[in-house]
C-alpha cells in the first residue's frame, strides 16, 4: 500500500505538528506501507484527460497513491484543497476529503450543520459590525467567547468577560480588520479551563482524554500548555462524537465536547487532529489505528503480518532440518 502525507508548518500553528508526521512515517514503516511525505508548494495541477499524468510533483508525473492524508487542519488553503479536490477526481481515497475538510474550516457552517441533525452546540453568532452589543447581551450574554471563523490549536480564541471588555475588543477589530470574519458562542462556566477531546476513527470513537487549562487560562488546549488525562468514553460521548463526525462526512477527526452540568455540547471538529497528547494520556497507538482503518477501507490486506508468517514458516523449516541432520 502506498499513500502520501501532505503537510506544511502553517504560521498559524502554535505547535508544528512534527510528532504527528514522524509517528505516521515511522508505523507505515512497521506496517510495510510506502509512506511520502510532500508539502503543497511542490505540486502541479494539469486538467487533463491523461489522468495518469495530470499530478505533478516537483515538475515530475508521479505515480498515484493508494491514499492521501491531508494533514493541514485550518490551514488548508485554497490551492491545498485544489490537489486533494484533483486528486479524489482521479479516484484516489482522501483522509479527509475536500468537502469536509472546507466545511470544518469555516466554525459557523459547521455549527449550522449540526444544529440543523439537532445535535447540542453552544448558540453562535456570526458579528456584523458594527456591532450590536445590547443584542449580544440579550441572545448570548457576557461571558462571551469570541472566535476567528477558521483556526486551530486554540488560535484565535478570546474570552470577553464583561460588556466593556467585549466593546474594547470589537472596537480594536473593526479599526484594524475591519472584514473580519468573527463568531461568538456562548460561555459555558462549567467547562471553564476544561473540555474533552474524542478521536473518531471511520465512525468509532477510539479514545479520549479530558484537556485542563491547570489555571486561569480558559482554553484547554495541550498545545497551548494544557495537560491530558485519560477519560472514560461513555454512551453520550460516544454518541455525540460519532454524531458529529458523521454529520461533516469526517472518517478521521478530533471532537471537542465541552462539559455541560451533567452533560455535554459540542465545541468544534478538527479534520487534522494532532494526537500527540492523546497517545501519551491514552496509551493507544493511534497512528496505528488510522493505517488499520484506512487498510479496511480500502481493502488491501498486505500486512506486513504476512511476512512474519513466511518468516516464522522459514524459521520452523531451518529448525526441522537442523533437527534432523542431529539426528
Amino acid at each position: 500500500m502506498r499513500g502520501w502525507i501532505i503537510y506544511t508548518d502553517g504560521a498559524n500553528l502554535l505547535k508544528p505538528e512534527r510528532y504527528e508526521i514522524e509517528r505516521l512515517v515511522a508505523v507505515a514503516k512497521e506496517e510495510n506501507i510506502e509512506l511520502e511525505v510532500y508539502a503543497p508548494d511542490q505540486f502541479d495541477l494539469l486538467v487533463t484527460r491523461e489522468d495518469e499524468k495530470s499530478i505533478l510533483i516537483d515538475g515530475k508525473p508521479v505515480p498515484l497513491p493508494d491514499f492521501v492524508m491531508p494533514r493541514m487542519g485550518a490551514g488548508t488553503t485554497y490551492f491545498a484543497l485544489a490537489i486533494i479536490r484533483h486528486l479524489e477526481r482521479l479516484g484516489v481515497y482522501c483522509v479527509n476529503g475536500a468537502h469536509a475538510i472546507e466545511t470544518v474550516k469555516d466554525k459557523l457552517y459547521a455549527q449550522q450543520i449540526l444544529a440543523k441533525q439537532n445535535l447540542p452546540t453552544p448558540t453562535t453568532m456570526l458579528v456584523k459590525f458594527p456591532v450590536n452589543i445590547a443584542l449580544v447581551e440579550q441572545q448570548i450574554g457576557f461571558p462571551v467567547v469570541v472566535k476567528t471563523l477558521s483556526g486551530s490549536q486554540g488560535s484565535g480564541v478570546f474570552l470577553s468577560k464583561t460588556r466593556n471588555e467585549f466593546d474594547d475588543l470589537m472596537q480594536l477589530i473593526e479599526a484594524t480588520s475591519p472584514q473580519a470574519n468573527i463568531i461568538l458562542q456562548q460561555f459555558v462556566k462549567s467547562s471553564h479551563g476544561r473540555d474533552l477531546r474524542v478521536l473518531t476513527i471511520g465512525g468509532r470513537a477510539v479514545a479520549c482524554m479530558e484537556r485542563n487549562s491547570g489555571g486561569d487560562n480558559f482554553k484547554a488546549n495541550v498545545s497551548a500548555g494544557g495537560t491530558g488525562s485519560l477519560y472514560a468514553i461513555t454512551p453520550e460521548i460516544e454518541w455525540l462524537a460519532t454524531q458529529t463526525a458523521n454529520a461533516l462526512d469526517l472518517d478521521v477527526a478530533g471532537i471537542d465536547l465541552l462539559f455541560d452540568e451533567q452533560h455535554f455540547k459540542i465545541c468544534e471538529a478538527n479534520s487534522s487532529p494532532g494526537f500527540e497528547g492523546l497517545e501519551q494520556a491514552t496509551a493507544i497507538d493511534v497512528a496505528r489505528e488510522i493505517f488499520h482503518f484506512i487498510r479496511i477501507r480500502l481493502g488491501i490486506f498486505d500486512k506486513p503480518q504476512s511476512a512474519s508468517k513466511a518468516e516464522t514458516k522459514k524459521a520452523s523449516a531451518q529448525a526441522a532440518q537442523e533437527a534432523l541432520e542431529e539426528l
